[in-house]
């Protein structure tokens, strides 16, 4: 045999060696992302189902002065992409058992609101499809209730302008997950091309605000003619959601720019307008504020929620937020704040938890429900599980 062949030779040899280490490393990569043989990942975010019985139409809902509701935030997890997020999961089994509890009483839980943060990276749509969607598709399905989702800056990034590029890819998940649910971008209760949002039902106006982009100017004035056109007469409780609260004592303690859009422009405007309260995440944990001011009309009070226990790590109080700028500002009104309910210092002694909102004409009240074991969780007192939200 000559020299040649015997090179030819070997070289037929090692043609299956050398391709066959490529072909390997490509499967155990395959494996490690958990894509099996013949799938592909969805290019698109899956969106949440309706449910049967959605909310009726403003105006047939207008007698009703009596039902509940449930809010919450932040259910990111560290498992996002991987797996169906643990606690939400349990969280939800918690809201369907009370739904079903409330269905036959005065009080039924008629949609569930969220002040975002849904996943880790809002960007991911495998995070959305694999740890979130289905999660929530049992509230819309199984407990048939509408749910609502306002942004967080986890879903849409920290950009404070609505033209910034690294929203787009993480807005346009979020506009693919609340498809069904939200209003449609020609409603007159829904902002063109916003998450910006309003619902009526009952006694009762729920607008939810895009909290990452508060120095919009073209969401601002939406919100302002939505307050303005309102009739008071019937809607005689005003509820903004959003995802950064005006005031905590957790980690973000100190103002972000967010968080000073939120004060300085729309908590005016909620004090022209009489909104009830404000329901914010953002912080981990519970607590509560309340706002007293004076108007022409007399004293009025504005309860400033956060709900932040959906699944995210939990914070713990860090210090009072520095209010002597907000307090001077509203000085004509004679803005006055009472921090009543303020979190654990230890971020592990607060609780994942939901809250219902009962609404009985003009007056509110609240229940925190925690996961178990949620004995020792009664931020209002041992002997307060529903605490009125009133002086």
């Amino acid at each position: 045999m000559s020299t040649n062949t015997k090179i030819n030779s070997e070289k037929r040899k090692a043609a299956p060696s050398r391709w066959l280490i490529p072909i390997v490393l490509v499967a155990c990569l395959l494996i490690g992302v958990g894509i099996s043989r013949g799938q592909q990942p969805a290019a698109t975010v899956g969106a949440i189902p309706a449910p049967a019985t959605p909310l009726p139409a403003e105006e047939l809902s207008a007698g009703v002065t009596r039902f509940s509701f449930i809010a919450y935030g932040d259910t990111r997890s560290s498992v996002d992409g991987t797996a169906p997020q643990p606690i939400h999961t349990q969280l939800v089994d918690a809201m369907v058992t009370s739904i079903k509890r409330m269905q036959t009483t005065d009080f039924p839980i008629r949609f569930v609101l969220q002040s975002g943060d849904a996943v880790t990276n809002g960007r991911n749509v495998n995070q959305w499809n694999t740890s979130f969607i289905d999660i929530v598709s049992r509230l819309t399905q199984e407990a048939n209730v509408p749910y609502y989702l306002i942004p967080g800056n986890h879903d849409v990034t920290t950009a404070t302008s609505v033209g910034a590029p690294n929203r787009n890819t993480g807005l346009k998940n979020y506009f693919d997950a609340m498809a069904n649910l939200i209003p449609p971008d020609d409603s007159p209760r829904r902002l063109s091309g916003y998450p910006t949002y309003a619902f009526g039902y009952g006694n009762t106006f729920i607008i939810g605000i895009d909290s990452n982009i508060s120095p919009d100017e073209t969401q601002f004035n939406w919100v302002k003619t939505q307050l303005e056109g309102l009739n008071r007469t019937r809607f005689v409780n005003v509820i903004a959601f959003l995802h950064h609260g005006p005031f905590t004592s957790g980690n973000h303690r100190v103002a972000e720019l967010a968080t000073l859009g939120v004060r300085l422009r729309y908590m005016p405007l909620f004090r022209t307008h009489h909104v009830a309260a404000v329901l914010g995440g953002h912080d981990h944990e519970f607590e509560h504020f309340v706002e007293h001011y004076t108007d022409r009309t007399g004293l009025h009070r504005m309860d400033l929620i956060i709900s932040a226990g959906g699944g995210a790590p939990l914070y713990g109080y860090t210090g009072e937020p520095d209010t002597a700028d907000y307090l001077a500002s509203g000085a004509s009104a004679r803005v006055r704040l009472d921090h009543i309910v303020k979190p654990f210092p230890v971020a592990a002694d607060n609780k994942y938890h939901f809250i219902i909102i009962r609404v009985d004409g003009n007056k509110l009240s609240i229940e925190a429900v925690a996961l178990d074991p949620a004995a020792n969780f009664n931020p209002y007192g041992p002997d307060k599980v529903v605490f009125d939200l009133r002086d």
